[in-house]
């Protein structure tokens, strides 16, 4: 048996940085938060190759 519990993050490095750390563990908190839906109209128009300016309509002469 080891002396870390089972749900321990991965393995830190010995000769860690506290810069390296500080980076480790944001990124670590960014992964965490839930991420919002994949999809949407952007991402539609996108796909439907629609010229950027049709959704601003108030851009047209």
């Amino acid at each position: 048996m080891t002396d870390q519990p089972d749900d321990a993050p991965e393995a830190v490095p010995a000769n860690e940085t506290p810069a390296q750390k500080a980076l480790r563990l944001k990124q670590a908190k960014i992964a965490a938060k839930p991420q919002p839906p994949r999809g949407g109209k952007f991402q539609r128009e996108q796909a439907a190759r629609i010229a950027a300016g049709k959704s601003k309509p108030w851009m047209t002469r």
